[in-house]
């Protein structure tokens, strides 16, 4: 099969190549300066000169507190750029395969969210997601839409990442323990999507690995499990004001995909551990 993956540049996009080779799949990967997705006419004329079997969305504005006041920004790449693919892909008869978030739920259930629970989001970045969830059911049916949380992987652009340069700063690190959610890692996400491929499954589904945890326990875990010596606290939401707001336990359920691909999902420790272990080849740690 051949894939075209937009969003080259997240940490997300950067996993499929190596996953795609091995399973002898053709792909093309574009990054936003040679394919807009909020381009309409972009779109069609990468896939029609590529002619791929699948679409990997990797495209995404995921500046929470940026979105507050980029919201024009945020719609056009996770509402309107969704609308876009979708529309191309139905017309070229491709299956898209499209990432949205756990921001979508407003955290006051107090249990695991599963896909049948009603979306209410606290801040305008997951309006925006939930919009593009909405232009892709409304426009077509061969689609799988995976819902994932606290993503981290290759690249700066995630709390680990971004917990390990605090930490080389400052021996005390104070984080929020009041936000609680799933760390879900990359590697994780692509195998599981290609899975969930090979298996034909269509629809939408929660990606993440197994547990839960507040920003607190991950940053506890992460630093002990990496040999630094850094002293973790735990801290309440209000001492850190942001312009977004966060929900309080927005932890998704795995269990529909779990249960259609047959297989045990690996907890966020698992991940974080083998996420370490990539750090330290890289000479990261």
């Amino acid at each position: 099969m051949k894939f075209l993956i937009t969003g080259a540049n997240g940490q997300l996009a950067k996993e499929f190549p190596e996953y795609l080779k091995d399973f002898g799949h053709d792909y093309c990967s574009f990054d936003k300066a040679s394919l807009d997705i909020s381009n309409m006419d972009a779109v069609l004329k990468k896939i029609e000169e590529n002619k791929p079997d699948i679409v990997l969305n990797c495209a995404a504005y995921n500046f929470v507190d940026k979105a507050e006041d980029d919201y024009e920004i945020a719609l056009r790449v996770n509402a309107e750029g969704v609308m876009n693919l979708a529309i191309a892909c139905k017309k070229n008869n491709i299956l898209l395969v499209h990432y949205s978030t756990d921001y979508i739920f407003d955290g006051l259930k107090r249990d695991f969210y599963n896909e049948d629970d009603e979306p209410n989001p606290l801040n305008k970045y997951g309006q925006s997601k939930l919009l593009g969830e909405k232009y892709l059911q409304d426009t077509m049916n061969n689609f799988l839409l995976f819902r994932v949380s606290w993503v981290f992987g290759q690249g700066r652009q995630n709390f680990l990442s971004k917990l390990l340069d605090w930490a080389k700063n400052n021996k005390v690190l104070k984080i929020v323990c009041d936000q609680i959610s799933i760390p879900t890692y990359t590697n994780d996400i692509v195998s599981l999507t290609l899975f969930s491929i090979n298996k034909r499954l269509r629809g939408v589904y929660h990606l993440t690995n197994s547990g839960y945890a507040s920003r607190y326990e991950v940053a506890r875990y992460f630093i002990e499990r990496a040999g630094l010596e850094n002293l973790v606290l735990p801290a309440n939401s209000n001492d850190f004001p942001s312009p977004a707001k966060r929900p309080f336990f927005s932890a998704m359920s795995n269990k529909k995909l779990s249960g259609a691909l047959n297989v045990d999902i690996p907890d966020w420790k698992t991940g974080i551990d083998r996420y370490i272990e990539t750090l330290y080849k890289k000479e990261d740690i």
